[in-house]
C-alpha cells in the first residue's frame, strides 16, 4: 500500500484510497480545472474538500503542502520514478497530468506549445482579471465609491473576451481540438457571467463565439461532473 505519511495533510485529511491521486480542492474556477480533467480522462482519484481559513487552507498541515495557502493541490502517489509527488498551481497540475496520461495535450510539438501558450494566457490574464471583477462587482470591493477600479477590470475583461472570441472564430475549441487550454477557461468564463453576475457588465452577448464555446463545454458530461467536485 502507498504510504503518504510523509505529507502532514494526509493526517489531517486521511486518504481512504492512498494508491489513487489525492485532490485537495473546492469547486472554484481554479479547482474545477483539475476535477474536470480527472473526469475527462478517467484517472482514479480521491477528492478532499478543503475549507478556506485557519481550519483548511491556512492550517499548518495544508501550508506544508502549499506554502501559498491556495487550492488546488494534488499528491500523486505514483509520481516520477514511482515516488509520491505533491504539486500546487492549477496550470502546473494540468500540464503534469496531461503529460502523465498522454491526454488533452497534442502530441504534435507545434500544437502542444499552442495549447500551453493559451493555458499561460488564462493563468496570467483571465484568472486575475476575472477574479477582480468578482471582487469589485459582487464582493467587498463594491463598497468602494471610486468607480475607476471596477471600470479598469471591466475594460480588461472585455479585452480578454475579445481575444478569446477572435481565437474561436471558425473553431469549436481554443486550439481546434479540445484540450487543457479549454479546461483551464471553463470555470472562469462560467463564473464571470454566473457567480460574479457580470454578464451585462462586460457585454457578454457581444462575444458570440465565446458564448457558443461555453455552451459546448458545459454540454460535456465530464464537465458537468467535474464542476461538482469535491462535493
Amino acid at each position: 500500500m502507498t504510504d503518504l505519511s510523509d505529507f502532514p495533510v494526509s493526517r489531517r485529511w486521511p486518504a481512504s484510497y492512498p494508491d489513487r491521486l489525492q485532490l485537495y480542492s473546492v469547486p472554484s474556477p481554479n479547482g474545477v480545472k483539475i476535477s474536470i480533467f480527472l473526469k475527462e480522462t478517467g484517472l482514479p482519484y480521491e477528492a478532499h474538500r478543503i475549507p478556506f481559513g485557519e481550519d483548511g487552507t491556512r492550517s499548518a498541515e495544508y501550508l506544508a503542502l502549499n506554502p501559498y495557502g491556495k487550492i488546488p493541490v494534488i499528491i500523486d502517489p505514483s509520481g516520477p520514478g514511482g515516488q509520491p509527488l505533491a504539486l500546487f498551481e492549477s496550470g502546473a497540475i494540468l500540464l503534469y497530468l496531461a503529460e502523465k496520461t498522454g491526454q488533452l495535450l497534442p502530441s504534435d510539438a507545434a500544437q502542444r506549445w499552442e495549447a500551453i501558450q493559451w493555458l499561460f494566457w488564462q493563468v496570467g490574464g483571465v484568472g486575475p482579471m476575472f477574479g477582480q471583477i468578482g471582487y469589485f462587482h459582487r464582493f467587498g470591493g463594491k463598497a468602494i465609491e471610486d468607480p475607476r477600479p471596477l471600470q479598469r477590470y471591466v475594460d480588461e475583461c472585455k479585452r480578454l473576451l475579445a481575444v478569446l472570441d477572435r481565437q474561436l472564430e471558425g473553431r469549436e475549441w481554443v486550439i481546434g481540438d479540445y484540450s487543457i487550454a479549454d479546461i483551464s477557461l471553463i470555470g472562469w468564463v462560467r463564473n464571470l457571467i454566473g457567480y460574479y453576475e457580470a454578464r451585462e457588465l462586460v457585454g457578454f452577448e457581444d462575444f458570440g463565439n465565446v458564448g457558443a464555446w461555453l455552451d459546448r463545454a458545459l454540454a460535456r458530461p465530464a464537465v458537468q461532473r467535474g464542476l461538482k467536485i469535491p462535493e
